[in-house]
């Protein structure tokens, strides 16, 4: 059974270049409603209705695109401006899922790697080009022999999000 709170959600892999922060970015910390403490990007949010990871990953296997909120863990973020990341379910063999931000309108810290996140958007399928691969890659700071390996497109999970709750660390 997988625990609301520890859900992860899946690879992320922007579509949109890293850019110069705009004063459109928000952050605030803020307890949410249910009081789980956390940091909020974008749009408030709240604990409330998020579905399992692998209901997500199993219904936009089936669809165009579908609203969700989910949680999961941060595998990796974006070194250049925190401006997209990449989450992971609890499950082992479970997708990873690329997180973009709505609107390029806010980013998240890059020293977020392995904290629990909640997030509430849209998830969808894309495929993404060797180009876009290898910007993300570059934006991870991989080696350039590792970067230099990417040579084929491929179909990503991915989520955009309209807000973001970085919870708060245990402890």
């Amino acid at each position: 059974m997988i625990k609301p709170f520890f859900m992860v959600g899946l690879l992320i892999l922007v579509t949109q270049a890293c850019q110069t922060p705009t004063s459109s970015e928000t952050e605030t910390s803020t307890t949410t409603p249910t009081e789980i403490k956390g940091q909020t990007f974008g749009e408030a949010l709240t604990m409330e209705g998020i579905m399992p990871y692998g209901e997500v990953v199993s219904k936009v296997l089936t669809a165009d695109s579908i609203p969700a909120k989910i949680a999961g863990t941060v595998e990796s973020v974006c070194q250049a401006k925190g401006c997209w990341m990449d989450i992971v379910g609890d499950q082992e063999g479970q997708p990873n899922m690329m997180v973009r931000f709505k609107d390029y309108g806010f980013f998240v810290p890059k020293d977020i790697a392995g904290r629990q996140v909640v997030l509430e958007g849209y998830a969808f399928r894309e495929v993404t080009s060797v180009e876009e691969l290898r910007h993300y890659a570059e934006d991870e700071g991989l080696p350039q022999e590792e970067i230099d390996k990417i040579t084929e497109p491929r179909e990503d999970l991915k989520f955009l999000a309209s807000g973001v709750i970085v919870l708060d660390e245990e402890g």
